[in-house]
């Protein structure tokens, strides 16, 4: 997965609004205002993604593209290395989770807002 790849299915994601609140080189996307993927322009390419703690120790201990979120709470976010060796749909599934999360964990005036969209 590419840059581009990842921008696009981020920004596929009902609600998504992409910005850049830390710098023009680090792209934050959000949905209702709270942030579900951070990545920038570096080489190698990586992405940090919210995650459940225990799925994330799972998920270190079995790739060694996924480690603990970096300049995150390293219990509840991953950094990912997109253009390693996992697949493609591989960093979905991990993008659409840390998504997920989000939606569950929002106030349920927001969740009423955003099941508008």
């Amino acid at each position: 997965m590419n840059l581009e790849q990842l921008r696009q299915y981020c920004l596929s994601k009902k609600g998504c609004e992409e910005g850049t609140p830390f710098g023009e080189d680090t792209l934050v996307y959000k949905v209702m205002g709270k942030i579900f993927a951070i990545t920038g322009f570096v080489i190698p390419l990586t992405v940090n993604l919210k995650c459940d703690p225990e799925y994330a120790v799972e998920l270190r201990e079995q790739y060694e593209d996924v480690q603990p979120g970096y300049h995150m709470n390293k219990k509840h976010w991953n950094t990912v290395r997109v253009d390693g060796r996992l697949g493609k749909k591989e960093v979905e599934k991990l993008i659409d989770h840390s998504y997920d999360l989000i939606i569950k964990s929002l106030p349920k005036k927001l969740q009423e807002e955003y099941k508008k969209f």
